[in-house]
């Protein structure tokens, strides 16, 4: 699909992955790829990582006409009230990348995620498989955030399963042999770290939570709104055509903003193209509008408490 031609142009992208956590293309990669098929904004929201955002802002020329946005994706541990088998992830937009309190919460994440790494490797070798973290960093291209999707690639290339899929489905999942937990914040904390900086807290890929009914987003977001939940990842691969009307009605139930983006992690997940997911995504540029308008609401909030109008009172 080219968003340069027909009703596809103005195209965005707000759910995309690099090196800076578990994708396969540099930062700066993303706004030419970004270019060539006529995406209007994009976002960077790298696991637990703000590292890959703060690098395209140092290089904001490479942007071009391209509208960027701040991003993350959190790995949230699930709500106590709510019991799920899937991945809990909320996504943070536009929010201060400088914040201190932000930042930390992350650096945290990232050491809980590299810290897992030889444990993983540990139960693979007992396994009876052949590999060394060493063997996985070296034949990884990126030197950042080390994970499960780099240690199934290498799995695939010495022939110990057929795709990474495979080394999931059978190994490396939650549940699985390989399998080992990690520390995550909460989802509450994550939804107010992401506000306390400025930012849209937003619920990544409602369709992957794996739940046992449509009913279950209902109660889900009749919790998390008070929270201080802002919006919901409406638009994404993995959601069927009844999953993503489904998640719009409830978005505007609960007056959410609505968001979208391909979850690409380039040859780490080859199936998934920016911009397009499997062929058929488009997300519209009214939604970076509208995130903006919000965006710009709450920065208009922040000048005006630090700032608030001086009057003068006559006397009375």
């Amino acid at each position: 699909m080219d968003y340069k031609s027909g009703d596809n142009f103005g195209g965005i992208d707000l759910h995309i992955h690099s090196t800076a956590s578990d994708g396969s293309r540099d930062p700066l990669e993303i706004p030419s790829l970004a270019k060539k098929i006529g995406l209007k904004a994009i976002a960077l929201t790298d696991h637990d990582s703000i590292d890959g955002t703060k690098k395209i802002l140092s290089h904001r020329h490479l942007l071009g006409p391209i509208k960027f946005l701040t991003g993350v994706e959190i790995s949230a541990a699930p709500p106590s009230f709510f019991s799920v088998a899937g991945s809990f992830h909320i996504l943070g937009y536009g929010f201060d990348v400088d914040h201190l309190e932000l930042n930390q919460a992350l650096l945290q994440q990232q050491n809980a995620r590299k810290n897992r790494n030889p444990g993983i490797i540990s139960r693979l070798n007992e396994l009876g498989f052949d590999l060394s973290l060493e063997e996985v960093i070296s034949a990884s291209e990126e030197k950042a955030q080390i994970g499960r999707p780099h240690i199934a690639r290498v799995m695939v290339e010495k022939g110990f399963v057929d795709a990474i899929d495979d080394a999931f489905d059978v190994y490396l999942g939650k549940g699985k042999p390989a399998y080992i937990d990690k520390a995550r914040v909460d989802t509450e904390t994550a939804i107010k770290l992401i506000r306390s900086a400025g930012g849209l807290p937003i619920l990544a890929h409602p369709g992957l939570l794996e739940v046992r009914d449509f009913n279950a987003y209902e109660y889900l977001l009749s919790e998390l709104v008070p929270m201080g939940l802002r919006g919901m990842e409406v638009y994404y691969p993995g959601h069927s055509i009844e999953e993503t009307d489904y998640f719009a009605e409830l978005a505007e139930k609960f007056d959410l903003l609505v968001t979208g983006g391909s979850d690409f992690h380039g040859a780490i997940n080859p199936e998934i193209q920016l911009g397009t997911g499997r062929g058929d995504l488009c997300v519209p540029y009214v939604i970076y509008e509208r995130l903006m308008r919000e965006i710009n609401q709450i920065e208009s909030d922040v000048c005006n408490q630090a700032h608030p109008a001086i009057t003068e009172s006559g006397p009375e």
